[in-house]
């Protein structure tokens, strides 16, 4: 086998290994769920921090996790949960957000390029970011009281971490935007795992199968919808930003990040970029991974 053959082959089977410990681990239920709509989907499951990780009488930072999946309806919050457990013996309280994601299928985009589900629903998916975040600071004082909505912290993973991203930048959203909000949201930071944030970048990467194209409507939609989805197009936002990328990231690769940290710097904006070597996808959100502790210290060094 050639070197290059060869190399190709070691990569695939570590992603691999990568993604099955990853899903490798029991779902974890949530301590409270409560409705921010009325689809099914528009749902928040939340943590408690565990006892012992929080001093008593003190009320935890409060990490908002926006899971990924290319915004595509197989993959849903349930598969996040092993991570915001994770982050609860951290000492954090956790909202999991549930957003509604592409279930139509399509010709092309299943295995082999048969037919599989769409990324996304244009403009439901950003609805419900949207009404997510306005609705967290009541539902957190309902059913989350040992969290403090003053000290939140957003982050996601893979097209979670474009929402993440995206969530942070509405106030820069053009005037006519229905998501638009007249001030930076109140957060400590974001904290974005291996996001899909430039999709000028994504896109001629293919990533995750065409997944920005389909998210944004196809093709008649991509240019004209990128200025109200794309968060390399909304900068500076003001608040601190962190990425954390696996540098053999074969999912979504590390130019993608790189694209949004340089974006960012020609704003007059610094964006922390944090690159991981020999770590690709999941094990960001993999709790059995040396990758997931960093992830936690970059939520704590912005939360506290």
């Amino acid at each position: 086998m050639p070197d290059d053959a060869a190399a190709r082959a070691a990569a695939e089977a570590r992603a691999a290994a990568e993604e099955e410990s990853a899903f490798s681990h029991a779902e974890v239920d949530p301590d409270a769920t409560a409705s921010y709509g009325d689809d099914p989907d528009q749902v928040i499951d939340f943590y408690a921090p565990r006892e012992e990780a929080v001093p008593g009488g003190v009320l935890a930072p409060l990490v908002v996790v926006l899971h990924g999946g290319a915004w595509r309806a197989p993959y849903d919050r349930r598969h996040v949960t092993p991570f915001a457990d994770f982050l609860t013996r951290r000492g954090f309280a956790v909202a999991n957000v549930e957003y509604r994601r592409g279930g139509v299928s399509v010709p092309g985009q299943g295995a082999g390029g048969g037919i599989g589900p769409v990324a996304g629903r244009w403009p439901e998916t950003f609805d419900d970011v949207a009404a997510a975040m306005d609705a967290l600071p009541g539902l957190v004082r309902e059913f989350l009281p040992q969290a403090d909505p003053r000290r939140m912290v957003v982050t996601g993973h893979s097209a979670g971490g474009h929402l993440a991203l995206w969530a942070a930048a509405r106030h820069l959203l053009p005037a006519d935007a229905a998501w638009r909000t007249d001030r930076p949201a109140p957060l400590r930071g974001v904290v974005a795992l291996a996001p899909i944030a430039d999709f000028t970048v994504a896109d001629k990467l293919d990533v995750c199968g065409g997944a920005c194209h389909q998210l944004l409507g196809g093709e008649e939609g991509f240019a004209a919808r990128l200025p109200y989805a794309d968060p390399a197009l909304l900068l500076p936002t003001g608040i601190a930003t962190t990425l954390v990328q696996g540098r053999t990231d074969t999912v979504v690769p590390q130019a993608v990040a790189e694209a949004y940290a340089d974006a960012a710097a020609k704003a007059g904006e610094v964006v922390g970029l944090t690159l991981l070597e020999d770590v690709g996808h999941f094990p960001l959100i993999d709790p059995a991974a040396d990758a997931c502790a960093v992830v936690a210290e970059e939520i704590a060094q912005l939360a506290w």
